[in-house]
């Protein structure tokens, strides 16, 4: 597997591709998801090829915003069958990177160990410092898609977000629950004061 070229070739594609108001899901996205998923895989002791194939699935998730917004997943898919066998990817492998990426899809559905990495590393940032600047950047792309109609309409659904999503490794659990946990009572006060 030429799993290196076949990082570089879908991101590639992102980098000159994707839409200008994909603020979010843009390329600095999937490179941090990448990165996130070496994070994740190495905790959790994969073995090197299994990490090789999370990256892959990392760097493919979400290539089906170079065609649609919705069902993008599946448009992902298509993306990987078509790509990966130039790079000596197997049928055997590629189906187990597709069920990766459909399993991102929201509300989150991984059924095997490596699909979870990918839902975790996908949604790392909820846990993390950089939480309120990259959750700029989603509102800045759903109100230009037509989601969201305003800052209160967009913390309203963060906050249904953040009480119903979990993460599923050990890892994540561990290192980015308390500072999610943390980002959701700022929010929740905020959201509290709207109606008062």
């Amino acid at each position: 597997m030429k799993h290196k070229e076949a990082i570089a070739h879908i991101t590639a594609r992102l980098d000159i591709g994707l839409s200008d108001h994909l603020h979010y899901h843009c390329l600095d996205h999937t490179l941090d998801v990448i990165e996130s998923c070496e994070r994740i895989g190495k905790a959790m002791g994969v073995t090197e090829e299994e990490l090789t194939v999370l990256k892959v699935a990392a760097a493919y998730h979400d290539s089906g915003f170079l065609t649609r917004y919705s069902g993008h997943e599946e448009a992902g898919c298509d993306i990987a069958r078509e790509a990966l066998p130039s790079f000596d990817f197997s049928a055997s492998t590629i189906e187990p990177i597709c069920a990766m990426i459909m399993a991102t899809k929201v509300p989150q559905q991984p059924s095997f160990p490596l699909a979870e990495m990918l839902c975790d590393a996908d949604l790392d940032y909820l846990g993390r410092d950089d939480f309120e600047s990259i959750g700029k950047l989603l509102f800045k792309e759903w109100m230009h898609i037509g989601i969201v109609m305003d800052l209160k309409n967009f913390n309203r659904i963060q906050v249904k977000f953040l009480n119903v999503h979990h993460y599923h490794t050990d890892y994540s659990r561990k290192v980015r629950t308390p500072v999610k946990l943390a980002h959701l009572a700022i929010l929740e006060k905020i959201v509290a004061s709207y109606d008062e």
